[in-house]
């Protein structure tokens, strides 16, 4: 089936004021690295992340995309652009779905800060609606859905040390290293009008089961970072946001990839959350992705709410990190002031899950 032309591609906006790029340094660098490049790039702006920054490089001949840090940034470990590219770099001839690598530069003379540029992947990228002229019915919905679970579960397949990725985690004991750091974390950023969390922080503490398997996993696997292809939107043509890649167990990942999967049946308040169309007619719910997941990996969980629980607490902890830069003043940003009531409605979901399993 063909989508009508009048579908718009994902495409970059005007670049946002103070975070312009310098264009001839940038030209200049790619083109001693590749050559054939024509003309001067028309430069444009992706505004829909929160970390790192990424501009549309698009040449008269070839359309580039470039990731760099913020500017300021101190915490290289957060914004690690060399890290993220090398990943990419050694997953790409065996997870074709990611995009092509072009250039790693590492002087800070050229942009102040560490940078990577990678081929465009052309697509639709469906973020909290599908994309405006797209109307897909429950069959092909669905079809979309098992997609881009089927595409997390290949990665899941990849063999970490034959692509060269055997030293990118810590070693046995992720689940614990992944419970204590985010405990800490919350703590840190804790502010009066939140909870605790202790009661979860305890349960989850006295519940990490040791690693059910150690893989590449993606860390923050949501529809908002895969793309479509245009022609068949119920296909996968480029996982995109690999900042988090690490090795790691695959079901912490599935766990954070369904705290923010929010479905039909859930409550107002969640529903008011979602920030990707899993709530749409032949989506699978949370538990059927979790069927249809274990159904196909042959993994075995003794405690699946422990994951679930997991990816609730993490997201939470997320929340308050950016709600605690709104609450000291370190952004201004409106669409942050009510974060601290997100976290205590997340601190009553893990409670609640929690409590349905028993604990």
């Amino acid at each position: 089936m063909t989508t009508p032309v009048s579908i718009p591609l994902d495409e970059g906006k005007a670049v946002r004021s103070g975070e312009a790029l310098d264009v001839p340094s940038v030209d200049a660098w790619l083109k001693a690295q590749v050559p054939s490049l024509q003309g001067t790039p028309e430069v444009t702006q992706y505004t829909g992340g929160a970390s790192n920054w990424t501009y549309r490089l698009k040449y008269d001949n070839r359309d580039l995309i470039l990731r760099r840090p913020p500017s300021g940034t101190k915490a290289k470990s957060a914004h690690d652009m060399s890290r993220e590219y090398t990943v990419q770099q050694a997953l790409k001839p065996v997870y074709p779905v990611v995009p092509t690598m072009v250039g790693l530069c590492q002087d800070p003379a050229v942009l102040g800060a560490e940078f990577y540029v990678m081929d465009r992947i052309p697509g639709l990228i469906p973020r909290k609606h599908l994309p405006k002229g797209l109307d897909l019915d429950k069959a092909r919905t669905r079809q979309l859905c098992l997609n881009v679970v089927d595409q997390l579960i290949a990665l899941h397949g990849v063999d970490a040390q034959a692509v060269g990725l055997q030293s990118l985690g810590k070693g046995p004991g992720y689940p614990q290293r992944q419970i204590s750091g985010w405990s800490d974390r919350y703590e840190k950023a804790r502010t009066w009008n939140v909870p605790r969390m202790k009661r979860t922080r305890e349960w989850l503490a006295a519940h990490v089961p040791p690693d059910i398997k150690t893989c590449v996993i993606h860390n923050d696997w949501r529809f908002d970072n895969v793309v479509l292809k245009p022609e068949d939107p119920t296909q996968v043509i480029g996982v995109l946001d690999w900042e988090m890649a690490t090795l790691g167990d695959p079901l912490m990942d599935l766990g954070n990839t369904l705290a923010y999967w929010v479905q039909a049946d859930d409550d107002a308040f969640l529903r008011m959350t979602r920030r990707q169309p899993t709530d749409l007619p032949g989506m699978l719910t949370r538990e059927e992705v979790v069927a249809y997941y274990l159904e196909r990996t042959g993994l075995k969980p003794s405690n699946w709410t422990f994951y679930e629980v997991y990816g609730v607490f993490r997201l939470a902890v997320i929340a308050q990190q950016i709600y605690y830069r709104y609450h000291h003043k370190q952004t201004r940003n409106p669409a942050f002031k009510n974060y601290w009531l997100i976290v205590n409605y997340l601190a009553y979901r893990c409670q609640r899950l929690i409590k349905k399993a028993g604990g």
